[in-house]
């Protein structure tokens, strides 16, 4: 156990041995002492330059005054105090690119030409920032990384109409060059709630580091590994949309992100024992009576240096992250369907159909889809993309996808079929209007006006027009009665020919004539 008392026997165990030329790792197994211990010891008695029979004769209370006193230390002189009070200046001009150890210790020496050599004063650095803060063993360069994790402790929030509790996560981001921190409540560690936290904290710092380094968290890394991490697709379209790298913290590995392990520590302190007894409400409740105890925990002089969090972040690090883009991500859900016989793919969130191109029926697509658009993919290759509506059974088409075909039909109206028969004369627009007037619906008579209309390729314009005349005079309106006309070649004969003189009828008493009917 650290820090244990030593027995007087074991001392003068340890000395016993040394004077019989043991070695210190010999002494140290055969008496239980760690081997820096029995050195301290054996350092002591050699500056005695007394004999193991002089020191066996002492009795425990003159030994401890001799082997239990810490030895005294040395009052800092004045070259160790000067290069102390250089070292927060150099911690923080070590985050900015480019600089190194020994052009600082340069800077040092012109200030102080006295100073200790190159090897010297980074052993005293090291000590020095091993002391201020132990857990950071490497340098963070500013505008490097941010660490981000959930806290192992939950917050609550009350329900105010049924009075339920319910416990809610609390999201911590912290940049590794000047620590600077964010904090947030959020529903849970989904990776919709996860994303829009990191969103958050990216726009709380005013831009976006080169690299964020998650926890191996399911939103984050579907699968961890040592060399090569399965990422989650949401979160790396976030990292596209954002232009930054995820560099996934080694399972097992908390040094990995010691940062916000420690910030996560330290807010348990500054803003969870501050939390009032009174829940509140909801998740913006929550946030905004954090908001200011953040404040403050970015405001405090950090410890052994002279400056916060925020002030090194304004002089160093602010200026060194990537602009924000123009607009916020757009989280986006993924779903893999097939396109239907009619070129459509359904999105079953809003029960919506949408148009693919027609040489891709019957393919699975993947449907990528945020509030306000919908994308269609076919390995890999975009091929449809539109605005998302959210009216259930009906359908948003590009004409550009359907089959000619298909454009063609989708294309049908009665006005379609009026305009189409007009552009050839007036009495096929008349035959065609009453073809549309016939039928109880006007659908019902498209394929009617279609067959009707194409005689002209067939036959041209000016035997479809007798035609339709013919047909108009005999009162008959649909798309038999011209193909009749034009196959018995109806449309040729005039009614001044010879052979269309109609007979007198001849007068018989049988006959009954125009009075019988009056």
């Amino acid at each position: 156990m650290a820090n244990k008392a030593i027995t007087m026997n074991k001392v003068r165990q340890i000395i016993r041995l040394y004077t019989q030329s043991k070695g210190k790792k010999f002494i140290s197994n055969h008496t239980g002492v760690a081997r820096n211990t029995v050195k301290k010891y054996i350092n002591i008695f050699k500056g005695l330059q007394k004999t193991y029979e002089d020191i066996n004769e002492l009795n425990d209370y003159e030994l401890n005054e001799i082997f239990g006193k810490p030895p005294e230390t040395k009052a800092p002189n004045k070259r160790y105090e000067r290069v102390r009070e250089f070292f927060p200046y150099m911690d923080k001009e070590l985050r900015k690119t480019g600089v190194t150890r020994e052009k600082l210790w340069k800077e040092y020496l012109e200030k102080h030409p006295d100073g200790y050599r190159y090897t010297q004063f980074c052993i005293y650095y090291s000590s020095w920032q091993r002391r201020v803060n132990p857990a950071m063993h490497i340098v963070h360069k500013a505008g490097d990384k941010m660490y981000v994790d959930f806290a192992g402790e939950k917050l609550q929030i009350v329900d105010p109409d049924t009075g339920e509790i319910q416990d809610v996560e609390i999201f911590v981001a912290v940049l590794g060059s000047s620590q600077l921190t964010y904090v947030e409540a959020c529903q849970s560690q989904k990776k919709e709630d996860f994303i829009t936290a990191c969103e958050n904290a990216l726009h709380y710092f005013g831009g976006v580091p080169q690299a964020i380094v998650p926890d191996n968290l399911k939103s984050a890394v579907i699968k961890s590994s040592k060399y090569e991490p399965t990422l989650n697709e949401a979160f790396e379209d976030f990292a596209d949309h954002y232009q930054f790298t995820i560099l996934p913290a080694r399972s097992y590995r908390p040094k990995d992100k010691a940062l916000v392990e420690g910030a996560v520590k330290i807010l348990y302190t500054r803003i969870y024992s501050n939390m009032p007894k009174e829940l509140p409400t909801s998740l913006i409740g929550l946030n905004e009576i954090m908001h200011p105890y953040l404040q403050e925990h970015n405001c405090i002089k950090m410890k052994g240096r002279n400056y916060s969090r925020q002030e090194q972040f304004d002089e160093v690090e602010r200026k060194t992250l990537q602009p924000l883009p123009e607009r916020r991500y757009e989280f986006k859900r993924q779903n893999i369907v097939t396109v239907m016989k009619n070129g459509h793919i359904c999105l079953n969130d809003d029960k919506h159909y949408y148009s693919v191109p027609f040489k891709y029926m019957g393919k699975k697509v993947k449907i990528i889809y945020s509030k306000s658009t919908v994308e269609i993919y076919y390995k890999y290759e975009r091929i449809a993309i539109h605005k998302r509506l959210r009216s259930p059974y009906n359908y948003t088409t590009v004409e550009e996808h359907m089959a000619s075909t298909h454009r063609f039909v989708s294309d049908w109206s009665a006005e379609k079929f009026i305009g189409w028969a007009e552009s050839i004369h007036p009495d096929v627009k008349l035959f065609i209007e009453r073809i549309l007037e016939k039928k109880q619906h006007e659908e019902q008579a498209y394929k009617s006006c279609v067959g009707v209309l194409s005689f002209v390729k067939k036959v041209g314009k000016e035997r479809l027009i007798n035609a339709c005349k013919r047909a108009l005079d005999y009162g008959h309106y649909n798309y038999k009665i011209i193909q009749t006309i034009l196959e018995r070649g109806l449309d040729k004969c005039n009614d001044t020919d010879e052979g269309h003189h109609q007979l007198e009828m001849p007068l018989h008493e049988n006959i009954r004539g125009e009075e019988y009917y009056q």
